[in-house]
């Protein structure tokens, strides 16, 4: 029988994680799925321990060509009507695909239910728990646009949205979800939160949201390729300047955060050309920015340090002459 959900697994390597992955589908309370794991090359032992389950997956191996490419093959392969993604160092709570697949059926327009996502560590265990429908609890293009929740492992698409949007573009890894996210709504899909954490995002030095300067570089160029689209509606092509800005603002954060102080100066240098404060106004912005930034992630932030800091002390120094 045709399963009503796919769960396309892409992995690269992660042999020490893709084995709670593949548990955390078997043990969902819904029963109408298939699994499709895409090995994207992997060096380590993926297959190995993955041989337990060939019986109750679907295991392709392809030459290494990145997770936007892994991805769209297991589109290409997925039977379901819907299809819900897992990186392979994730892993769903038991409800997950239950509670999803229950707002479909009652809401027949929607292409996407997104939801909410607990962090942990590299070891599965808790951090914090994201529930961004307390911020964002709209899911239109200007929403997605301002905040970009996006996590591919705590939404489930219906394939047919996927597939008219040509899915993941590889030309933005990691980013290449965000992107994803912007065409869908721009294209009209509709998007609605299941108010639930439904999968646990495991955080370790090997994923996404720890490639600093790729991360960076490839969100910033997934909203330049955005706004340079000429069918862009005219009240979103007004958002151009507070988008970047705001975008290039968190992105100085997390470069930040990641360690890399001199292009933290570089992308807060490219919001300025962005900004609607006067120049006093708009350092202050910034340093109040990183501290919400930082509160949102559970981080902490000390503005003195910052300030005291070589680079920013010559951005200060730039902004003068500026």
């Amino acid at each position: 029988m045709t399963p009503l959900v796919s769960v396309v697994i892409p992995s690269y390597n992660c042999a020490s994680y893709i084995v709670q992955a593949v548990e955390s589908v078997i043990s969902q309370t819904y029963a109408d799925w298939e699994v499709i794991v895409v090995d994207d090359g992997s060096k380590d032992e993926t297959s190995q321990v993955l041989q337990p389950y060939k019986s109750r997956i679907r295991y392709e191996y392809q030459q290494n060509q990145g997770v936007s490419i892994a991805r769209n093959h297991g589109i290409q392969l997925a039977r379901g009507e819907f299809v819900a993604f897992l990186d392979a160092d994730d892993f769903f709570l038991p409800d997950k695909l239950a509670a999803q697949i229950a707002m479909f059926k009652s809401q027949p327009s929607l292409g996407i239910v997104h939801s909410g996502w607990r962090k942990v560590n590299s070891k599965g265990e808790f951090l914090q728990d994201v529930t961004p429908w307390k911020n964002v609890p709209k899911l239109d293009l200007e929403m997605w646009l301002r905040w970009k929740p996006v996590l591919p492992s705590a939404m489930m698409f219906r394939r047919e949205w996927l597939e008219r949007a040509g899915g993941f573009d590889p030309r933005f890894p990691p980013a290449e979800d965000t992107d994803l996210a912007l065409r869908l709504a721009l294209m009209g899909c509709e998007t609605e939160w299941l108010k639930q954490v439904t999968v646990c995002y495991r955080q370790h030095e090997q994923s996404a949201m720890y490639k600093g300067l790729p991360q960076a570089k490839s969100l910033a160029a997934v909203i330049e390729s955005f706004f340079a689209r000429p069918e862009l509606p005219g009240k979103i092509r007004l958002l151009e300047k507070q988008i970047k800005y705001s975008t290039f603002v968190w992105i100085a954060w997390y470069l930040y955060c990641s360690g890399h102080s001199n292009e933290m100066v570089e992308f807060l240098q490219r919001s300025w050309n962005y900004r609607s404060y006067l120049p006093v106004e708009t350092a202050i912005d910034w340093v109040e920015s990183f501290a919400e930034f930082s509160l949102n992630a559970g981080r902490d932030f000390d503005a003195d340090f910052l300030g005291k800091s070589t680079e920013w002390r010559q951005l200060m120094r730039w902004i003068i002459f500026n």
